[in-house]
């Protein structure tokens, strides 16, 4: 592998400027999201069913740690074929197109503007101005596999692979930059790219499906199938030591009795 040697003013010409670059762009990025933001409204009867849906995921997947007794009336609660909450509730087919939703549209505008228009022009502005430039290298040896991730936009195959080109510089500082943003902006803040994608998995999992009554019948049955297995059988015997004591008792008895 061929080793370099950087001349400290061509590095810093090219490893500060994307930083700051990077950094100033996510600044903007943060309050011009706050300026765009805007109240999404939320149906009552939506945030109870996607509740509902989660406890009795919860109550599926936890409930051998409570007793039987409890079990059973939850699960009534929820399976009763006259008065539970998954045959009583009736909700109608919710259309999630965007084309016929314009606040989802404009959302989606929204997002489109503030996240991944500024990381595309940027991009490939470092890309064009600052083609080819190497900025840093890792302080540890890497393999062959991680060249393409650290020198995009170098292709020298004799070049060691913990050296890192101005084009992956950048995207490293933006998923990188994390805790300074926190430090300035604090934890909520709409710089952080990681977080905003976090956001929208969590979202994604809390929002209900397009059709309720269908996901209703699937955590019926899910949890119609569930059975009770009472975990903490023998629990405070355990936790007082009585049945260790008693199984040593026991040991003791039948080994006096074969060596009578």
């Amino acid at each position: 592998m061929a080793e370099l040697l950087l001349d400290p003013n061509i590095r810093g010409w090219v490893f500060l400027p994307i930083v700051v670059i990077t950094f100033l762009v996510g600044i903007i990025r943060h309050y011009v999201s706050i300026l765009l933001s805007s109240q999404k409204k939320v149906e009552l009867h939506q945030v109870q069913d996607s509740q509902v849906m989660i406890r009795s995921r919860l109550l599926r997947e936890n409930g051998q740690y409570i007793p039987k007794t409890a079990f059973l009336s939850r699960r009534h609660f929820f399976n009763n074929e006259e008065t539970g909450y998954f045959k009583t509730q009736r909700r109608a087919p919710v259309s999630q197109n965007p084309v016929t939703d314009p606040a989802m549209m404009t959302d989606m505008l929204k997002g489109n503007v503030t996240n991944v228009l500024p990381m595309v022009l940027i991009g490939g502005w470092i890309n064009w101005m600052f083609s080819g430039f190497v900025t840093t290298k890792v302080p540890f040896p890497l393999t062959l596999r991680f060249k393409p991730m650290l020198q995009r936009g170098i292709e020298l195959v004799t070049l060691d692979a913990a050296w890192v080109s101005s084009a992956s510089w950048y995207f490293l500082n933006v998923f990188g930059l994390r805790s300074i943003y926190t430090l300035v902006l604090g934890e909520n803040n709409a710089a952080d790219t990681s977080r905003h994608l976090q956001d929208q998995v969590s979202g994604a999992a809390m929002s209900m499906p397009p059709n309720p009554k269908a996901a209703f019948k699937s955590e019926w049955e899910a949890l119609e199938i569930c059975e009770h297995n009472w975990a903490l059988n023998g629990v405070d015997d355990d936790l007082l030591g009585l049945r260790n004591t008693s199984d040593s008792i026991e040991n003791m008895y039948y080994q006096s009795k074969s060596g009578l």
